[in-house]
């Protein structure tokens, strides 16, 4: 006999969990059902070099700590223990002459890092600094945690206040042109461009250009979890189990039940059924949801066409986990004292053609031996992710799922994702020398493949379930008819980064998508709306 419940939902990932966790605690039945061994999706952190040495192998940097829900309606420190470090060098690009560009949480420190480049691009940051400050108090930040209103009704509201006119500027304008007309210094303009763009933005495109500011914004504002970003989701976890909430793991879903045009529960490949009273919640990407497990038969032809017409994102990224037998001594530091404790390197880039000719690359499924990334030493922060006087460490770089020579096939030759991983190390030695071979225990490379292998949702390697572009972002993802939470389908919802405000670990869609079925089913809520949104919404800001 199939087991009822009130809401079941798909995917355990950060969102999954976040939906669960509310309407548990709200006195719901939740079932969550997941494909993988392991709850937590992009929340990972594994044992994946060797032993001692932790490594989170997906989401490394907590983006709004200081804005998503969930960590005060949780009370994450206080009930689970759950700390976040807030590292005072945020970002730091060192050059091969020595000097570094630096991006501090104080804002006075950056711009006297700046003026090392431009004084008048310290002036400009400065100024930027309080107007995106601005913008992510009274406007992004509170609309990251509300559903989307049509494009017209937001331009509309964007014209009654300044900020709102100022934002929507910003929107007209290519991420390039933003940071052209900031900034002067070619390093520094580097830089802030890899900062805007480099989850998702392209550079050269206008209509979603309100993100620049959120991503510019945030580079000053990163947290790395204490004991490692698997600590986050433990926390949700433990939240729905105290509930009496459920979770099934290892589990294959055959389909969403669907009857009379209404989702009634799920199906697993083995012949076993999950019924709902009340909620079937989808947090995977939109063509397993539709095309997969509901049916095209069991929809709109219109619709169908609007599904498969989504876009994965244009790259991915390819990953090398290091354990290393120090931590690295940047050359720069010895006129830096403080860059070794730089929460984010970005290195192998020094002028705009080279971090643009990476990006027109990767359009190309071209991966440039030469090209630059981004690195991290967690330990460096947090001693508990590697053994005493030993270094976590990690390389990130933007990188095509299908290569032109050899296709996404490619990633699982054993001696390209070697070669990858050693070019990698021979651009980071050139910055800090002291890792020599000698001093690189193990490495663990995780390409687009391996992400598409190990999170069915991330298709093609999209880490955020779809490209950011303006077809694909706010009221239209992933499209007009799904983008309030609801779907076509009764009692269906969508709650992962197919949805606004879209992915990394923002925790918006799935806490929107509880407040949604909160909202239909009559379920009484226990949370209460962040005093920040309320505000924004008084002031007209959204």
């Amino acid at each position: 006999m199939a087991q009822t419940y009130d809401v079941i939902i798909i995917g355990s990932g950060p969102n999954g969990l976040t939906t669960g966790a509310y309407l548990s605690k709200a006195g719901q039945k939740v079932l969550l059902l997941e494909k993988r061994f392991e709850a937590g999706g992009g929340l990972c952190t594994e044992q994946v070099t060797i032993p001692e040495f932790y490594h989170n192998t997906h989401a490394v940097y907590m983006l709004m700590v200081d804005y998503a829900p969930v960590y005060a309606d949780f009370q994450f420190e206080e009930r689970y223990n759950v700390k976040h470090i807030f590292p005072d060098l945020q970002v730091a690009m060192p050059l091969p002459d020595g000097r570094a560009v630096c991006i501090y949480r104080d804002v006075e420190k950056t711009c006297a890092s700046l003026a090392q480049f431009s004084k008048k691009d310290a002036e400009s940051y400065r100024d930027m600094h309080r107007r995106f400050d601005e913008m992510m108090r009274h406007i992004l930040g509170p609309q990251t945690y509300v559903p989307f209103e049509a494009a017209p009704m937001m331009a509309a509201k964007a014209e009654m206040t300044e900020l709102g006119r100022a934002l929507t500027e910003y929107t007209e304008k290519t991420p390039e042109e933003i940071v052209c007309e900031l900034f002067e210094n070619e390093q520094v303009r580097t830089l802030m461009l890899y900062l805007a763009c480099h989850w998702g933005l392209d550079y050269s495109q206008s209509g979603v250009s309100y993100m620049v500011p959120i991503y510019l914004n945030r580079a000053s504002n990163l947290r790395l979890t204490a004991g490692g970003s698997h600590r986050v989701s433990n926390a949700l976890l433990k939240s729905i189990f105290e509930q009496g909430g459920q979770i099934r793991t290892s589990v294959r879903i055959k389909r969403i039940i669907v009857e009379n045009g209404t989702a009634k529960g799920v199906e697993l490949e083995d012949g076993t059924q999950y019924l709902a009273n009340k909620a079937v919640v989808s947090t995977i990407d939109t063509h397993q949801t539709f095309l997969q497990y509901v049916g095209e038969d069991k929809l709109d032809a219109e619709f169908v066409d609007m599904i498969k017409i989504w876009q994965w994102e244009k790259w991915s990224l390819c990953v090398s986990h290091l354990a290393l037998a120090e931590p690295p001594q940047f050359a720069a530091a010895t006129k830096q004292p403080d860059l070794n404790q730089a929460f984010i390197q970005v290195l192998g880039y020094e002028s705009l053609a080279q971090l643009k000719g990476h990006w027109d690359a990767l359009g190309n499924g071209e991966f440039p031996a030469t090209a630059g990334f981004n690195c991290c030493f967690p330990s460096v922060h947090d001693p508990y992710q590697a053994p005493p006087g030993r270094a976590s460490g990690l390389i990130s770089q933007m990188a095509p799922f299908d290569l032109k020579d050899g296709g996404s096939q490619r990633w699982l030759n054993y001696k390209y994702r070697e070669e990858t991983t050693q070019r990698q190390l021979a651009i980071l030695r050139r910055y800090a020398p002291n890792l020599t071979p000698d001093k690189v225990l193990w490495t663990n490379i995780t390409t687009p493949a391996d992400i598409q292998n190990k999170f069915a949702n991330m298709v093609k390697g999209s880490y955020k379930q779809g490209a950011y572009h303006p077809l694909q972002m706010g009221y239209l993802r992933p499209n007009q008819d799904c983008s309030q939470y609801r779907t076509p389908v009764k009692n269906l919802y969508l709650g992962g980064a197919s949805v606004a405000p879209g992915g990394m670990v923002l925790f918006g869609p799935g806490y929107n998508c509880a407040n949604a079925i909160a909202e239909d089913c009559n379920i009484q809520k226990w949370w209460t709306e962040p005093t920040y949104i309320t505000t924004a919404r008084e002031n007209g800001y959204i």
